[in-house]
């Protein structure tokens, strides 16, 4: 059991907390106004707890060659549980993290430091401004995490801003990005209409009770300009402790149905998740 104690501190996001796991030395999670945010273990940063965070490992796992290093973008820091993650299964590769609250990338680094071969940049930035300016092509991953408080911003979600994250990644890249909903999933169904303008290969991962309408629950989307290896993330998410399913084809477009995609000038924030919906306990 860890003797570590919990540290506490206020910033742009709100009230962050630090609170160590009883049950594994050197794990920590990381709470935003009482909701969980990030898990890490340093002592095994392969380690993802949220599964969320393993399905998006699951995908990062089958972007280019095994093991080889990729040139990444992660839009949300949070604890740097996946730039930790991709820094330990693919050494060498270049990384980039946008996060606009300073204050947190100021926490994490004082009590959750990166290994100094890590190779990962941090940007205290907003996600798109920072995506604006970055160069044509020089991402072969881009991960979006982002989250204002409890949603997903809005100008996070419209097709110029996709259109920024495709001018980033080169013509093998791969866009993953968290987003939360619940039935009628009018907020999903939109961010595929959205990424359907700029991407020809859309995926959907997702717990089998998110789907079918029962609950409030996170949603990967992974968008490519080239066909994605379904089968092996399939059998990969279903072999996780909550299984997920993949969708993908002819499901996923009946999924979108009549979806529009979203500009900058009807852009929302993503839906306020229920009281409960991802407390801890």
């Amino acid at each position: 059991m860890t003797d570590a104690i919990p540290v506490i501190r206020t910033t742009d996001q709100g009230t962050v907390r630090l609170m160590p796991d009883i049950d594994r030395e050197r794990a920590w999670l990381l709470t935003v106004d009482e909701a969980p945010q990030s898990y890490v273990d340093l002592d095994d940063p392969t380690h993802l707890e949220f599964e969320y965070t393993r399905r998006l490992g699951h995908v990062l796992d089958l972007v280019g060659e095994p093991g080889r290093p990729v040139d990444a973008v992660h839009l949300g820091g949070g604890a740097l549980t996946l730039p930790r993650y991709v820094a330990a299964t693919r050494p060498g590769s270049r990384q980039h993290v946008v996060e606009a609250d300073r204050g947190l990338l100021d926490l994490v680094a004082d009590h959750l430091p990166l290994p100094g071969t890590a190779g990962v940049t941090l940007h205290a930035a907003d996600a798109r401004t920072w995506l604006e300016s970055a160069p044509t092509d020089s991402a072969g991953v881009l991960v979006a995490d982002v989250f204002g408080g409890s949603r997903v911003p809005a100008h996070l979600t419209s097709v110029e801003y996709v259109r920024e994250a495709a001018r980033v990644l080169n013509h093998t890249g791969v866009y993953l990005a968290n987003l939360a909903d619940a039935t009628p999933f009018t907020f999903l169904r939109s961010q595929l209409a959205t990424l359907a303008t700029e991407f020809e290969e859309l995926v959907l991962i997702a717990e089998p009770a998110v789907l079918r309408g029962r609950r409030f629950g996170n949603t990967v989307l992974v968008a490519a300009h080239r066909p994605l290896d379904t089968a092996a993330l399939a059998r990969r998410t279903a072999g996780d402790v909550f299984p997920a399913r993949v969708e993908h084809g002819p499901a996923l477009r009946d999924l979108m149905g009549g979806a529009r995609p979203v500009t900058d000038a009807d852009a929302v924030p993503s839906p306020v998740p229920p009281d409960g919906a991802f407390g801890i306990g």
